[in-house]
């Protein structure tokens, strides 16, 4: 993430704005990148770019993602927030001073071509004197009082959420029971500490924070996709990969890794079929849920002393915020687990490495330095040491 990335993003997260763009009816001009699916279309933006997407409720990890890839400004053709719970993103987005634009218009897609020159001036996007669409551009003064309307009204969203859940639990006992068959790992987990990656919201940040602790205890590192691919990032190697692989790049899932496809209770799994093309053996677990929960129930069948999670969502905010059926599989899998998982963050606030072998042979190497400096400089000090040094001689009869 750039520095200028890293500052919008810091200042959006305060509430405030960076100075760019702070009048939202200047026109911003770029090269217009399209994808249906944010987490795929950030890898590709840059400061240069104007995002249209098709993301109804923009969550704020894919708000950050924006961010943080520097584009000029970002088209939604769906509702960037429908009022169903309370949403973050699109705040998040306007404060970090790019522009966001909805447009009620899917066709959109059709009538642009990805790299073409385009601008957003006021509520409307054109190319060259052609308006291609037009739509609402998002205000952070409404969306801040649309926010606290949702906020108080929540009790709709946990309503639905309360509903899901309980679904969930009489479908999917399997979550609870213990009776996913997983498939047999080279990787042991047994008494070991296992370290599971999430795409999710500060994970770089939190595995960061994490680098004394991984070096010291060496847990098992489960990467979940896209996740995966901040285990590499750090410089470090994912022991598994699990998931649909429809996030992990390439160079990830030839790092050496153990790739587990999650596949569906009805026997497919659509991420197989990524595998079979590169070329790459992997073994296929069928379960319910997310890969998130299957990552966790995986290091808790096979006898992990403690799990820690890096990006995963643990409050009912961050669940609210995912609006996707499967993060009532979610707060089962947290039942499921217990004590045995703790959030990174707590982790890092808790863990003290102490002082390594290193750092101690370089203490002790320094005062040796600085002991041997006073000596030299100091004339009775030197004919003390000289004294000392013919009473040893005598004593060990050299």
């Amino acid at each position: 993430m750039a520095t200028t990335s890293r500052q919008r993003l810091r200042r959006a997260l305060r509430g405030g704005r960076n100075g760019r763009n702070e009048d939202a009816s200047l026109p911003v001009g770029g090269s217009v990148r399209l994808g249906r699916r944010t987490k795929d279309l950030v890898k590709r933006l840059g400061s240069n770019d104007i995002a249209v997407i098709d993301h109804r409720n923009i969550d704020r990890i894919a708000a950050e993602e924006l961010v943080a890839s520097g584009v000029r400004a970002v088209v939604n053709v769906s509702p960037s927030s429908d009022g169903s719970y309370p949403n973050v993103g699109p705040l998040t987005l306007v404060r970090a001073g790019v522009p966001l634009m909805d447009v009620s218009d899917p066709e959109l897609f059709e009538r642009l071509r990805d790299g073409e020159q385009v601008e957003l001036r006021g509520s409307a996007l054109r190319r060259g004197d052609e308006v291609v669409a037009e739509g609402r551009l998002l205000e952070p003064d409404v969306l801040a009082r649309e926010l606290d309307g949702q906020r108080r009204r929540i009790d709709r969203a946990l309503h639905d959420f309360t509903e899901n859940t309980m679904a969930h639990i009489r479908e999917e006992g399997a979550l609870l029971s213990g009776t996913i068959d997983f498939p047999a790992t080279r990787t042991s987990f047994r008494d070991r500490h296992a370290l599971i990656v999430v795409r999710g919201t500060d994970h770089l940040e939190d595995l960061r924070a994490l680098r004394a602790y991984i070096q010291n205890v060496r847990p098992v590192l489960v990467g979940v996709d896209g996740g995966a691919d901040a285990i590499l990032k750090e410089r470090m190697t994912p022991d598994i990969v699990l998931g649909d692989m429809d996030s992990a790049c390439e160079e990830t899932l030839r790092s050496g890794a153990e790739l587990i496809v999650h596949g569906y209770n009805d026997g497919t799994a659509p991420g197989a079929e990524r595998l079979h093309q590169l070329g790459l053996d992997f073994t296929v677990v069928s379960a319910a849920g997310t890969s998130q929960d299957v990552a966790m129930l995986l290091a808790c069948e096979k006898g992990a002393e403690l799990i820690v999670s890096v990006g995963a969502h643990f409050n009912l905010t961050e669940f609210l915020d995912k609006q996707r059926s499967g993060m009532s599989s979610t707060f089962l899998t947290r039942l499921r687990v217990g004590e045995t998982l703790v959030d990174a963050k707590g982790v890092s606030r808790l863990y003290n490495p102490g002082m390594g072998a290193g750092q101690m042979a370089l203490f002790f190497g320094v005062a040796m330095m600085l002991l041997v400096i006073v000596v030299l400089t100091t004339p009775a000090l030197q004919d003390l040491f000289d004294l000392l040094w013919l009473k040893l001689q005598v004593l060990l009869g050299l």
